[in-house]
Parts: C-alpha cells; structure tokens; sequence
C-alpha cells in the first residue's frame, strides 16, 4: 500500500512509520509517497489523478493487475476483497463504489445512474432538484423503501492496470481529478462497474463533518461502533497506563488511555490520549485531541512559575462545542462556548467554523481567556 501526501503531512507520516510493520517473512508494505518535483513534473499534485499519474514511476516495477484508490478523508468499514472479487466477476475495466443517498442528499455528490447489471450508464455533478427523477436506480427493496434511490460516488475505484496507465499517461494526460474529469469520460468509453455499499460512510473533509462523526462515537449504538469484534480498527501501541479519573460525573465520554481527569463533568465528549484535565471543570459536546506526551513534575513548576499553564486544561474551565487540537494548554477559568451564535474566524490561538471553536495545536490560553 502506498499512502500519496502533500500538505502538512508531518504528523500523518510520523504515524505510518510507527504504526505498519511487518514480518521479516512478509511480502507486505505500507510506505509514504509525498509530493516531488522531478524533472518530468516540476510542480506539486493538481488534483487526484494527477497525484496517481506522478507517482505511477514507483510503482510501475511491482506485478499487480488491479490497482485500488482511495480517498483519505473518509470513515468506513469496507471489504475490499468483496469489491475486487465482483470486479473480476464483471470483467469491468474499472469500479466505483457507490453508495443509495436520499434525494436531499444527492445534490451534494457526484450521482451515477446503473443499469439492471450494475454497469454504470451515465453520470452528474451534484444534480438539481428538479432532474432527480431522471437518476433513479434500482438500489435493492431496503434502500428504496428508505427513499435511498440515488447513487453516489464515495470516491473510491478499482482500475485494471492497463486501463489505467491508458487513461492517465495516454488518453488524458492533462486530466487532474478522478471525479470531475477521468470518470465522466471513462463511462462512455469502458465498462464501468457499481460496486454498491450500504453501510455507514462519511465524508470527514471539514471541520463540521469530522467533529461530527467522532462526537457521533459517543452514541449508545454509533453508527461506526468501534465495539465491534469483526470489524476492529487498529493502531499502533503505546503502552499506555489506563485512564485514572477522579471525581468526574461521565455521560456518554470515551476516554483514552493514558488520561488524568479531575474534571467535575465531561457530557458527550471524546477525549484522547494523555489528556488531563483539571478539578471544577466542564466539558459538553467537544472533542480532545489529547497530548503527545507527559510533562514532568519540574517542568510544570518550572512553567507555572512563568506564567505558563500546565499542558491540557486547567481547573474551573467551561468548553462546549470544541475541538482541541493536541498539547494545547488551557490554563484556569478559561470559558470556550462554542455554537451557532459565533461567527467564522481565525484568531492566532483558535479557529471558529460552523460554531465550532478549534483550538489550535499547542496554543496556550492564559487564565480567564474567553471565547
């Protein structure tokens, strides 16, 4: 597997390197391909398919037939081995998987229209509401009794290799999106396969949507259960001790290994690993990132003596509607009240989206901030 990046990538290639590894007696890899200019290409990725295009010279000496593309801003749990297998079943020289969206949903996606086969017809960018009844597809009983008629693209192909080096080196060399450009194009000229998906799927490519969907963990039954023995999701170890909570009343919380928590009330949150969070505070609806690592005895000291808070959040703090980002330091009586009432910004310290307040990676809020 390799993993195309571009944009402030540190801390996701950090975490390829100290999550996969693999057995001496294993074939199996996981590596980083990050953006380069080279003489061929002198600038940076332009787009999706244009990333696969600059990174096709690394991988052209493996022996593969089929090749798979994802997107790296989604949440799901899918069996790709059931998408390659009716890959091969049909034939097709390309698959997308799909997912059944109702109507007020579709004009937010890219929408596919199949035939009685699953080979895919024709396709729209974000149709109108009045030519949605021209993109109906036969999604299965389940789905259509739920309105579920229309099928988006979740972003995700299957290519046989030859027909993917034609498309991109040959046939459309100067395309740069997958989406908008390789695939309208590619229905008309190859078969085309719909893989359909039912399952939990979202896109987390904002801020909105990713605090949602972590916050969404916090349910009774989520819709992505992370309690789930077949479908477990996997890091790396850090050999952590368990969270030691004092105190603290916990309605609908996960917490991390590795947390210190005096907290008063934490209501509907996700806090992270080696989060620590003082005596009298509150926490609604937010998500904590967590730290990357412990300070010591004297280095705490030696900070507070300069003014500095603790890393974490202090005591008798107020925070609702928030994500803090990593080895933030919050110190005492800070009040963060997130919601719809605030308008978008971005301050030094935090960002404020869609009445979410983010507070930034090791920003320092002194005693008393307010937001």
């Amino acid at each position: 597997m390799y993993v195309l990046t571009q944009f402030n990538s540190a801390s996701l290639n950090k975490h390829i390197k100290n999550t996969y590894h693999f057995s001496a007696f294993s074939t199996a890899f996981v590596d980083i391909l990050a953006a380069e200019q080279t003489p061929d290409n002198p600038g940076w990725f332009q787009g999706t398919a244009d990333a696969v295009r600059q990174s096709l010279r690394h991988i052209s000496n493996l022996e593969f037939e089929y090749i798979l593309i994802l997107s790296g801003d989604q949440l799901y749990q899918m069996d790709f081995a059931e998408m390659i297998a009716e890959h091969k079943k049909k034939e097709a020289d390309i698959s997308i998987a799909t997912i059944p969206v109702v109507a007020r949903e579709a004009s937010e996606f890219g929408i596919l229209k199949s035939d009685h086969d699953n080979l895919i017809t024709s396709f729209i960018e974000k149709p109108k509401a009045e030519i949605l009844g021209d993109w109906i597809s036969d999604t299965g009983a389940e789905m259509q009794a739920a309105g579920r008629v229309y099928l988006a693209s979740m972003g995700i192909y299957i290519f046989s290799k030859k027909v993917l080096y034609h498309l991109l080196k040959e046939e459309y060399p100067d395309a740069t999106d997958f989406g908008k450009e390789i695939m309208p194009h590619s229905i008309e000229n190859y078969k085309v396969a719909s893989f359909q998906y039912d399952g939990y799927w979202t896109d987390i490519g904002n801020i909105y949507s990713f605090f949602e969907a972590n916050l969404a963990l916090t349910q009774e039954i989520p819709p992505f259960n992370l309690f789930d023995n077949n479908k477990i999701v996997y890091t790396r170890a850090r050999m952590l001790p368990p969270a030691k909570i004092s105190g603290t009343t916990l309605e609908k919380t996960i917490i991390a290994e590795g947390s210190i928590i005096n907290a008063s009330r934490l209501e509907s949150c996700v806090v992270g690993i080696r989060a620590r969070i003082g005596y009298g505070t509150t926490v609604v609806n937010t998500y904590i990132m967590g730290n990357d690592y412990y300070e010591t005895l004297e280095v705490m000291a030696e900070n507070i003596s300069k003014g500095i808070p603790k890393i974490g959040i202090g005591e008798r703090c107020y925070i609702k509607d928030a994500l803090i980002d990593k080895n933030c330091r919050i110190g005492n009586d800070v009040r963060i009240n997130g919601g719809k009432h605030l308008e978008n910004t971005d301050h030094p310290l935090y960002t404020v989206k869609d009445g979410i307040v983010v507070v930034k990676k090791g920003a320092i809020l002194p005693d008393g901030f307010v937001i």
